[in-house]
């Protein structure tokens, strides 16, 4: 067994396990890389009830939302300009990042809240506020007659 597959399939079991994903619920999508081909990682899989959807040979951007992961990854501000040092120093980085995108990052996508209040179920909350908070501004604006046309 190759030690990058039984890492795979670690992951995904941890993660099926910590989120509560219920059986039949997930389909992980991948290239063709070993280690997501791999025969341990795919008996998890098929233990945990995951299906599995692999990128078409030789198409690099088969998979829409790992591209645009792999940008905002490589544009951040503190991706380092030279490789890492040493294994540590990457999986630092790696989760702070990861901490960063989903405690942070507004996601256009998201309707400009974080991946975690979107996981979190916490969205609709934050957007129904910033909504009461647009709404008063708008009001203040209009009951100080400045809805109107401005003389200079």
């Amino acid at each position: 067994m190759m030690p990058n597959q039984a890492h795979a399939a670690d992951l995904i079991e941890d993660i099926a396990r910590r989120e509560n994903i219920d059986k039949k619920q997930l389909v992980i999508h991948s290239d063709n890389g070993s280690p997501m081909k791999g025969a341990t990682l795919r008996a998890k899989l098929v233990d945990l009830d995951i299906a599995t959807s692999f990128s078409r040979p030789r198409v690099s951007n088969d998979n829409p939302y790992s591209e645009s992961l792999f940008k905002t990854v490589k544009y951040h501000h503190t991706f380092p300009e030279n490789p890492f040092k040493t294994l540590s120093e990457a999986r630092n980085w790696v989760e702070a990042f990861v901490c960063w995108f989903n405690n942070e990052h507004q996601h256009s996508a998201l309707k400009f809240v974080t991946p975690n209040q979107r996981h979190n179920g916490l969205d609709s909350a934050v957007l129904e506020k910033e909504n009461e908070s647009s709404s008063k501004q708008k009001e203040t604006i209009q009951s100080d007659g400045m809805d109107d046309k401005h003389e200079i």
